[in-house]
């Protein structure tokens, strides 16, 4: 048993990024988990527990646009509203919020950093940066900090998202035909996450404030195909399709419903690049896993999970 160990409660331990950070935790440091189900009581009445309290839990962006508008204020916003009030009023020392870069900007010309004006266009993005804002804007005692972690796209073992669907699709071998579209995205290791997450609760010299958070390089959509493929041991196979021919096909989709439109194609071939400068510079140390190297992990734990 370790004789110094440390806790800190932690909403939406139970979803992907908790799950992963709960085994980090466990694997890394002498912090012990408290999980704080929204479920089991109004946070109002809720005493908080330990030295830091993570607040992973939210309303994650619908990409099939059902969610009613609502839904993300009260979650995103509200909730972090009145937990964040608990912290203030608690012994708790450490408040660190996952937001998304999605408080920023939903489109990035150049590099997004955290001097970027926020302009986000949906509800969920709005909601984060409500709740941001509302941090940001009550007076902090002394020996408290806050930690408002903006990640981009997080991918790991365990992850379900467009990674998940795009490993099935070249699996059956079916030919990406966007390589004529140049991009870069950035990406996020979950495990790269949970070290910028280990070094806020086990140090006390990194300010508070906003910081992005995502692997060091960015990456083009055919960069991530090959990588994909070398996770399966095969050949990517990479369609260099005429973008006229493609941009007509989406134009059409508009009109007559077709899985490809404007909209989702510039999702798919549409540049998003983050800068990690600030958490490197605060951190001062090298994250665990090069993008490359993260991305490799991820499919591969796809593999043994087929």
């Amino acid at each position: 048993m370790i004789l110094d160990t440390k806790w800190c409660t932690v909403t939406g331990s139970s979803g992907f990024v908790g799950r992963n950070l709960l085994d980090y935790l466990v694997n890394y440091t002498s912090f012990a988990i408290y999980p704080l189900k929204l479920s089991q009581q109004t946070v109002v009445s809720y005493k908080l527990k330990g030295e830091v309290l993570i607040h992973l839990a939210g309303k994650a962006h619908d990409l099939k646009a059902v969610s009613k508008p609502e839904q993300y204020y009260e979650v995103n916003y509200e909730f972090t509203k009145k937990l964040y009030d608990c912290f203030l009023g608690s012994d708790v020392k450490k408040f660190i919020f996952i937001s998304s870069v999605k408080a920023s900007a939903d489109i990035v010309e150049g590099s997004l950093t955290e001097n970027s004006f926020p302009n986000p266009q949906t509800h969920y993005g709005k909601s984060k940066l409500m709740a941001e804002e509302y941090i940001q804007t009550q007076a902090l005692p002394d020996g408290k900090s806050y930690y408002i972690l903006r990640p981009c796209m997080i991918h790991g073992p365990g992850n379900k998202g467009n990674l998940n669907l795009l490993y099935k699709l070249i699996f059956k071998g079916i030919p990406y035909p966007l390589a004529a579209f140049e991009n870069k995205r950035s990406f996020l290791s979950v495990e790269n996450l949970c070290f910028v997450i280990r070094e806020l609760l086990e140090r006390d010299d990194i300010p508070s404030g906003i910081y992005n958070v995502a692997d060091d390089e960015a990456l083009s959509t055919n960069d991530v195909i090959s990588i994909l493929a070398k996770s399966q041991n095969k050949k990517p196979k990479i369609w260099n399709v005429p973008k006229v021919l493609i941009q007509s096909l989406a134009k059409l989709g508009d009109v007559l419903r077709l899985p490809i439109t404007t909209e989702r194609l510039q999702k798919l071939t549409g540049s998003y690049v983050v800068s990690n400068q600030k958490i490197k510079s605060a951190i001062g140390k090298d994250f665990p896993l090069s993008a490359k190297d993260g991305l490799l992990k991820t499919f591969n734990s796809f593999q043994i999970n087929a």
